[in-house]
Formats: C-alpha cells, sequence, structure tokens
C-alpha cells in the first residue's frame, strides 16, 4: 500500500509552448466566461492593458501572471506553463512522490488509507492513475482480469472496462455516465493530452442501456452499487484534494473513499476484506523500489 510513482519517468522541465501567451490567456479567459473588463477588475488592472497582453504588445510581469492566474482558477501545472511562456521561469516544482522530500506527505497518505478500512479508499493522479490503495479496494478488485491490474493501474479503465468492474456493477449507465462527466469537467479545467486519451479509450467501451428507474431512485447522491462475491454493496464515493498545493505534483493527487450507503455493506465490508486480504507486495498502487 506504499505511495508508488505513476510509471511514466522522470518529469521533465517546462518548455516554452509553441502557443503563445496572450493565446493561453484568452483561452483561460473565455473559458471562465469573462470578458477583459471582467477580468481585468478583479486583477486590479485595465481591459487596455488585458488587451495588449493578450494580442502581444505588452509583456506580463511574473507577478501579474501569477495574479491573471489565480483568478482564473488555472491549474497548478498551466500557471507553469503561463510563466514560460511569458518568457519568466517556472515557480511550482514538480516533485516525484518517491523523492526524500515527499516522505512525510507519502507517510500521511498512507495512515489516511489504513483509517479508512474497510471502507475503499485510494490515491489518484491528474489521470486517475492509482497511487495506492488499501485493503477495502483490494476486495472490489477480486476477479478483475490480472492484464488491467499492472502498472500503472487505471481507476477509469478498470471501472468501465468490459473486464474490470463494469459487469458487476448495478446501475453502470449511471456511474458510467457519472465518471465521465467527471472527466469532461476536469478537462474543461486544465489541459491534460494524457487525461484526454484515457477519456476517449474509455468513453469507447461498450455504453449499458439506462437503467429504467433512472437516477430518481438514488436518494440523496449517486451511489455505485456492485455485487462482489455474492453480496450486493452500495458505495457513495467522495474525493479530497490539497487546498493550497505549492508542487504540480500535489495539486493533481486525490484521495477517493467509497463510504457505504447502508447497513448491509457496512456490515459486509469487514467480512470481504479478511477473504481478500493478500500480502502487502500484491496491493494495488505498489512497485519494488
Amino acid at each position: 500500500m506504499t505511495i508508488a510513482d505513476p510509471v511514466r519517468g522522470t518529469p521533465e522541465a517546462p518548455v516554452a509552448p509553441d502557443v503563445p501567451f496572450g493565446a493561453l490567456l484568452r483561452d483561460w479567459r473565455r473559458r471562465r466566461g469573462l470578458s477583459q473588463l471582467e477580468l481585468a477588475l478583479r486583477a486590479d488592472s485595465s481591459a487596455r492593458h488585458l488587451s495588449f497582453l493578450e494580442t502581444g504588445r505588452a509583456r506580463p510581469s511574473q507577478a501579474m501572471v501569477l495574479r491573471l492566474a489565480d483568478h482564473l482558477d488555472v491549474p497548478v501545472r498551466e500557471r507553469n506553463t503561463l510563466l514560460v511562456a511569458a518568457g519568466h521561469a517556472p515557480a511550482y516544482p514538480e516533485t516525484p512522490l518517491r523523492d526524500a522530500a515527499m516522505a512525510p506527505l507519502r507517510a500521511e497518505l498512507d495512515r489516511l488509507l489504513v483509517a479508512y478500512e474497510p471502507n475503499p479508499a485510494l490515491v489518484l493522479d491528474g489521470t486517475h492513475d492509482v497511487l495506492a490503495a488499501n485493503a477495502g479496494v483490494r476486495a472490489l478488485l477480486a476477479g478483475v482480469d490480472e492484464v488491467l491490474l499492472r502498472p500503472p493501474l487505471n481507476a477509469l479503465r478498470i471501472t468501465l472496462h468490459p473486464r474490470g468492474l463494469a459487469p458487476r456493477i448495478d446501475n453502470l449507465a449511471e456511474w458510467r455516465d457519472h465518471l465521465l462527466g467527471r472527466v469532461r469537467h476536469h478537462l474543461a479545467l486544465r489541459s491534460s493530452p494524457e487525461l484526454r486519451a484515457v477519456y476517449e479509450e474509455v468513453a469507447g467501451y461498450p455504453a449499458p442501456a439506462p437503467a429504467r428507474d433512472g437516477v430518481a431512485a438514488a436518494g440523496y447522491a449517486l451511489p455505485m452499487r456492485i455485487t462482489v462475491a455474492g453480496r450486493r454493496l452500495s458505495f457513495l464515493s467522495t474525493v479530497t484534494t490539497f487546498n493550497t498545493p505549492l508542487d504540480v505534483t500535489v495539486s493533481e493527487l486525490a484521495v477517493e473513499t467509497f463510504l457505504p450507503a447502508d447497513p448491509e455493506t457496512a456490515r459486509a465490508l469487514p467480512e470481504l476484506v479478511a477473504e481478500t486480504a493478500v500480502t502487502p507486495a500484491a496491493a494495488p498502487g505498489r512497485e519494488s523500489r
């Protein structure tokens, strides 16, 4: 269950993008549905100066880039891209999780996953790759095709693949719509060719027919209803992220937890976890170090 880096190699230093700063700024402003005047007022600037920045007639200071990015809610990785495009050095490091500086974070995330047991909980990166998972997740993954469990594990692929969890999810149509909608929301917030590639792959998996009762029967929140070892379980999903990340890696981490949506699930989980207990070396998300 030790937190592990995704299998993607060493992060590279940001290079100057092909798109100029002004075009990037205009794109983010339009994504957020703001006029030049609205953004200028929020950033304590003027519409004229903002127009000059977008057309390339003026070069922004580092402070201006960061201020505009803050008001546009630009993700940390893309803030570095804006800075480099404007001729400045990146302001946010991208520290590998295996780095010694990340040891306290890894330890706390491990403790958090253990504390959630027997409820399933896992740590995801920005492409929904699984970096660590607890015993509750291992119980859900029993019976998944071993090919899907080879690193890097991807939560979207495992959930929606025909040889993954999909055949056991009773309300697959609704849960699939929820997951794909969440990814589309992420893609609207930040540019990620890797996440878009995963999205296009999983969106191409066979889509089930919508349930007759639809979402109306879900109650106060949409649950994931899944059959595991002959038991019908129901979970509510929560996602936790860092409020003020100052590192690209940390900014893209998320802890997803599945909480029992009914008493039957709460009673069944401890038994399932005990039945599917494995050695730590076989835990999802762990890689040899």
